[in-house]
């Protein structure tokens, strides 16, 4: 592989890092097993493409992996088979892995287990400022070394967009909020499912007609607006009815006593994430979002020295807007609903007012219910103006795309410099969805050191070609089957990218072990992510998505945890017949692989898309189907 010659070679030295030296012995000892077991795929396969129903042990993985089909009864009978085999299937038994390891189900009480959120963990923290709600996670040897199990009766999502109005009862348990929100239109139990009507506390009618509202303050339809993050999202409403107006929307709340909103988001096909604005900044780059929002989020705006604003501020690209619905807006209307007093929310919109000027943003629109305010293009005026207005002061010595476990200040984060006040800080970016292919500002400005555009094409093509070879191995492209997407390594967003006209969204996760920090590209193409620790449990709920790509990620991490620990932080978050590609060193899958199999996965290993000659190989498998009742039935069965 080091000496190799592609049409990808500049892309390589992005990757390269990631691995280790290999000796030319090696190399051409892999390439005779590698060729031996191509021929020997071709020959007990026949070259044929059908799947086969056999699961007899053989030198070459499986053939074929059974899941349920589209229906949503977990007992159908009914089987797809991901066509695995017929494409260069790599002949595993050349090399010698680890004796598996079978892990156990943990206690029904664990099922909607979020580690680093755990309620119990977060008492011991200052409740001041809800600090106690941010990531908390366990030390070292405190993780569960068990497999989350799924509640009774889970049965598989609705496909989208039907999702986006109903969910099983049986995957999300809940009823507290339509018991405490039965009058917002938020969410009713219909039998054994959920409904969501789409209302909101501050839009009854519907997130449609709310939505509509902000488009005649505001242009949503023109391509300038495409990235969006809703803080406070209830059951994320907002952003999955912006969906259907190519406006993709980064959802967040805490894991607090209204149960489950996110896992409610997550259910219906929405992005979404356990987040809340405490002490430390939220896990995005700076100049992120074309617009934030905030329907009564409950975010004390105005206290701290508005530093919750000030969050926003960084996170905004500029000319971005932020959008407040609910107190203290309109608080003349509304007054004695909010039971406050007029005076109180009279003073808390002069204080919001007072920090967004300090910000330099504009108040363009306060009409009904909702006010927007707008980010500047560039702080050529801001910085002048700091001598009359003293507070808050710019940044100094500051990374302003540090966001991992990384303390708010109450300073400004400086935009790039510019020529002139006509300039937009950072460089112009294209309209959606031209922006998706464009190369990105942070590259085309040279801000990234060794990343060039040339690269950024390269790795788009590369990922193309990738991604058209994942659906000849398998039915990635099958209607109704896969919709939350989380690309684990995602560096470019280049395999979302390649995903955009699938009815999927991708969760573009930049691991904080990255040679490079590619978070803000992402977001300049007009696709959304966030930093990840994969040492640590991601900031979701279990069985949050339907599909998990991992490229490199155990190299990335060979010395810093343990491989057993993300697999298994993998099958938490993973649906029950979900479907997870890993791309790695043979060395490295055929450890993987040990140990997925003791977690009740089906796996196989296949060749890379440039051949059987590659180190690299692909691994797919799919999660089995069960649940705490299945478990019960074999612990009686294994007692007996």
């Amino acid at each position: 592989m080091a000496g190799a010659s592609t049409p990808y070679s500049s892309v390589w030295k992005l990757y390269k890092p990631y691995w280790k030296r290999i000796n030319f012995l090696s190399i051409a000892a892999i390439a005779v097993l590698c060729s031996a077991s191509y021929l020997l795929g071709i020959w007990q396969h026949g070259g044929g493409g059908g799947s086969s129903t056999s699961r007899a042990a053989s030198s070459t993985i499986l053939a074929t992996v059974s899941c349920n089909d589209n229906s949503n009864s977990p007992s159908s009978t009914t089987v797809t088979t991901l066509d695995f085999a017929a494409h260069h299937a790599a002949d595993e038994s050349a090399f010698d892995g680890p004796a598996r390891r079978d892990f156990p189900a943990c206690d029904a009480k664990y099922s909607e287990y979020t580690p680093c959120e755990d309620v119990a963990r977060s008492l011991k923290f200052p409740r001041d400022r809800l600090i106690y709600r941010e990531r908390h996670c366990p030390a070292k040897g405190e993780e569960l070394r068990c497999l989350i199990p799924a509640p009774a009766g889970y049965q598989k999502p609705f496909p989208w967009p039907e999702s986006r109005g109903v969910a099983w009862f049986a995957n999300v348990p809940h009823k507290e909020l339509t018991v405490e929100k039965a009058v917002q239109n938020w969410i009713r139990v219909d039998g054994d499912k959920f409904r969501f009507p789409g209302g909101g506390t501050m839009f009854p009618n519907g997130a449609d007609a709310y939505i509509d509202e902000i488009d005649r303050l505001i242009n949503l339809r023109d391509g300038s607006v495409r990235t969006a993050i809703d803080t406070g999202c209830g059951v994320a409403s907002w952003g999955a009815y912006l969906l259907s107006r190519d406006i993709l929307t980064m959802s967040f709340a805490p894991r607090d006593s209204h149960e489950a909103q996110v896992q409610f988001a997550l259910e219906r096909g929405a992005p979404a994430m356990m987040g809340i604005l405490a002490s430390n900044r939220l896990p995005y780059p700076s100049r992120a979002f074309d617009m934030a929002h905030c329907s009564r989020c409950l975010i004390p705006w105005h206290q701290y020295d508005g530093l919750y604003l000030i969050e926003i501020d960084r996170i905004l690209r500029p000319g971005g807007y932020w959008i407040l619905s609910g107190p203290p807006i309109n608080w003349k209307r509304h007054w004695k609903g909010w039971q406050r007093t007029q005076e109180d929310l009279s003073a808390e919109q002069s204080a919001i007012e007072a920090v967004a000027k300090s910000l330099c943003w504009k108040k363009i629109k306060e009409e009904r219910d909702i006010a927007i305010w707008q980010k500047p293009t560039n702080h050529i005026h801001c910085k002048a103006n700091r001598k009359i207005i003293q507070s808050p002061q710019f940044c100094t010595d500051q990374n302003p795309d540090a966001a991992w476990y990384t303390k708010m200040e109450a300073c400004i984060t400086s935009m790039p410099e510019v020529d002139s006040i006509q300039d937009i800080a950072g460089g112009e970016l294209k309209k959606w969805p031209e922006r998706l292919m464009a190369v990105p500002p942070r590259i085309s400005s040279g801000s990234l050191s060794g990343v060039t555009g040339d690269m950024f094409f390269q790795d788009t093509e590369m990922w193309k070609k990738r991604v058209g070879y994942y659906k000849k191995l398998f039915n990635l492209g099958q209607k109704g089957r896969y919709r939350n997407l989380l690309d684990m390594n995602a560096r470019f967003g280049g395999f979302a990218a390649a995903m955009i006209d699938e009815p999927v969204w991708v969760m573009n996760a930049v691991p904080t072990a990255a040679n490079v920090n590619t978070l803000g590209v992402i977001y300049e193409r007009g696709l959304i992510g966030t930093y990840q620790d994969w040492c640590e449990a991601m900031s979701t709920y279990p069985r949050t998505y339907d599909l998990l790509h991992a490229d490199l990620v155990f190299t990335l991490y060979s010395d810093r945890c343990e491989m057993e620990d993300i697999l298994l932080e993998m099958d938490r978050i993973l649906r029950p017949e979900g479907t997870v590609i890993i791309r790695d060193d043979i060395d490295v899958l055929v450890k993987i692989k040990s140990i997925a199999d003791g977690m009740r996965w089906k796996s196989q290993i296949a060749d890379h898309e440039d051949g059987p000659l590659k180190r690299e190989k692909i691994m797919l498998a799919v999660k089995d189907y069960w649940t705490l009742t299945d478990q019960y039935q074999e612990q009686r069965n294994g007692a007996a």
